[in-house]
């Protein structure tokens, strides 16, 4: 028997989706037999649980459902002390379930496989089970192995990685927690190594992946590094692979999977995890209902924005603000007037020349601010209005200036 574990915490009820997903693909790329255990709080709705327990039943394997809150409260209350701050961050709580995994366990099952839920199991699960960790605490995909260009790889994780940059993990050892083969004897012997890991990561908010950087700290050092195969993110498999979906664990890594692919069926990730989300009971009637009101709702929006963007311009004329290298794709995506002027952000000293002129044409002008990642706030505090002096510009891009929609909202409906 094959064990995998995930963690689920699901307020709004519109998570269970992805964790049912990455269930579906597992079972449907395995003959072997296959218990998923299912950590969870009261978070997890009846109708959620049933969803669960009818995909199971669908592909003769089975679930089991651990409600942490009860079984594990002293634990939950220790973390949830030790780590305030994961109240008010992008992770739930449910990033530390996994820790409660040798509690919640018999000994007779002495291995087990941990899974994010934002994975889709492009290969049969038993590849992974079969490797024999032996003495090692932990089989593990070093975040390095991500890039070919392991210069610029390591460069980027001296960045984000501060535990790595502070020497307490070396580089080429520091993993991404999202798979786990876990050797249950060696974290059922050494609880208190990681309830020391976690009181440590605690005092040290600039380590800022709280259960990834928690499990580093601990087992980095002594951990099995397994074939990048096993945990292949897919924003590096889009930018240095070859297109090619390929027997895989692909990762779409992110604290909320919707950041990591949309709704355009030509990239071939994203289509991947679509085929197997259609496979499980998430996808319904009311699936399909949510997603057109949510179409409707922006239909709607669209429209009021047109009329508000209308009784804006009323007596303004436009000035574009805008790279110089974007200038004449500006001036052919807004039909710019000859009267209209293009103001070119060569410079800092560009910023004060497009203050002093927003001074000037103050209730005559409307400043389209055509700049990604602009910082807004130096017009903010210069005391203009968003909406009023000025707008976003590249709000108004679409797919025909290579924009793909933004179709996160209508993921989060579904």
């Amino acid at each position: 028997m094959i064990h995998v574990c995930f963690g689920l915490y699901d307020k709004t009820g519109c998570y269970s989706k992805f964790t049912g997903t990455a269930i579906a693909s597992l079972f449907e790329n395995t003959c072997a037999e296959v218990t998923v255990h299912i950590l969870h709080d009261n978070t997890l709705s009846a109708a959620n649980h049933d969803k669960f327990i009818y995909l199971a039943g669908r592909y003769n394997q089975r679930v089991n459902f651990y409600n942490v809150e009860e079984l594990c409260a002293e634990k939950i209350f220790m973390i949830k002390q030790a780590m305030p701050a994961i109240s008010k961050s992008v992770y739930s709580i449910a990033t530390f379930y996994r820790f409660l995994i040798p509690q919640l366990f018999p000994p007779d099952i002495e291995k087990i496989i941990y899974l994010d839920s934002d994975i889709i199991v492009n290969l049969d699960i038993k590849e992974l089970w079969q490797i024999e960790l032996k003495d090692c605490p932990v089989g593990v995909v070093p975040a390095v192995y991500q890039s070919y260009n392991l210069q610029e790889r390591l460069e980027w994780m001296n960045k984000t990685f501060k535990i790595c940059h502070d020497d307490l993990v070396k580089f080429e050892d520091y993993f991404n927690a999202g798979v786990l083969l876990m050797n249950l004897k060696i974290f059922r012997a050494e609880e208190d190594t990681v309830i020391a890991g976690i009181k440590f990561i605690a005092e040290h908010p600039e380590y800022e992946f709280f259960d990834q950087d928690v499990l580093n700290y601990c087992f980095a050092a002594r951990a099995l590094k397994l074939p990048v195969k096993f945990n292949r993110t897919v924003n590096y498999e889009r930018l240095e692979g070859d297109g090619e979906i390929a027997k895989k664990i692909y990762h779409y890594v992110g604290q909320n999977p919707t950041w990591s692919f949309n709704l355009d069926m030509n990239d071939p990730f994203n289509r991947l995890w679509m085929e197997y989300f259609i496979k499980t009971p998430c996808f319904d009637v009311t699936t399909i209902g949510r997603l057109y009101a949510s179409v409707q709702n922006l239909h709607v929006e669209l429209k009021q924005a047109l009329i508000q963007l209308s009784a804006l311009m009323s007596g303004k004329t436009r000035v574009f603000f805008t790279l110089p290298e974007n200038a004449e794709a500006t001036r052919e995506i807004f039909s710019v007037k000859p009267d209209e002027a293009i103001i070119l952000f060569e410079s800092e000293e560009s910023l004060d020349k497009l203050i002093a002129e927003m001074i000037i044409s103050r209730d005559k002008k409307l400043f389209f601010i055509m700049v990604m990642n602009f910082p807004f706030d130096v017009l903010i505090n210069a005391g203009f209005v968003y909406g009023q002096d000025f707008l976003d510009g590249t709000e108004f891009f679409s797919e025909a200036q290579g924009f793909p929609l933004d179709s996160h909202r209508l993921l989060k409906a579904m």
